[in-house]
């Protein structure tokens, strides 16, 4: 396969993720308004969280009640895997100094995905995947949080409109196409209904965080 082609594959793939995934920050931006954030603060943790099952879960535990820390702490928990990406893709984009922080910053579900499925085509393939992804997505959630919020505050009391229901849904798009197995959609369930049975009891946030424990005692028993 010529150099050429290789490029435009690549390119193909990562601007059809990026702008697919990076469509979905009109929901988060919407969702955070919706759950009483402003416009700034919502566009603010896009640019500097960037990861959406994080930023939601943010915005669903503060919207609902929930402290800061324990908005914190779930999301520190759902943000895990982007560490465990970064060991991954490190041996391949073999970055130093400043670019390892720009890396970091981009390294997400997508970008990996993109880089590793390039993987047939060559070391320069998955580089220029990886980057091409991270800044795809990076750009396409930004503008599109800010589209979501802007859009969100026009609409007046957003509560009226229904968008307060958009952190479950977008929830449930983020995970559901990852279950891949039975088990694991099982897991989710189980999870789901655990959650549900300890809102009345537990404090905002806590029952999220606590069927992360639920996952890892199933996980070391596999």
């Amino acid at each position: 396969m010529s150099v050429s082609r290789v490029e435009a594959i690549t390119v193909r793939d990562s601007l059809s993720v990026s702008l697919t995934v990076g469509a979905y920050g009109i929901a988060f931006g919407a969702a955070a308004v919706a759950n009483g954030f402003s416009v700034l603060q919502a566009c603010l943790l896009s640019l500097l969280t960037f990861s959406g099952a994080s930023q939601f879960a943010v915005v669903g535990v503060m919207g609902a009640g929930g402290s800061a820390l324990s908005a914190i702490a779930t999301a520190s928990l759902l943000g895990v895997r982007n560490l465990l990406y970064g060991l991954i893709m490190a041996p391949h984009l073999q970055v130093k100094g400043f670019k390892r922080v720009i890396a970091a910053q981009v390294t997400i579900d997508e970008s990996t995905a993109v880089a590793l499925g390039s993987q047939k085509r060559g070391s320069d393939a998955m580089r220029h995947g990886f980057w091409l992804t991270g800044f795809g997505v990076f750009f396409f959630w930004n503008v599109f949080t800010l589209a979501g919020a802007l859009g969100a505050q026009a609409l007046g009391d957003t509560r009226a409109w229904g968008l307060d229901a958009a952190v479950p849904a977008a929830f449930l798009g983020l995970v559901w196409p990852r279950l891949e197995k039975n088990s694991d959609r099982a897991l989710a369930l189980a999870c789901m209904v655990f959650a549900l049975a300890m809102t009345p009891i537990l404090p905002a946030g806590l029952p999220i965080i606590a069927t992360a424990f639920i996952a890892i005692a199933v996980g070391l028993q596999r």
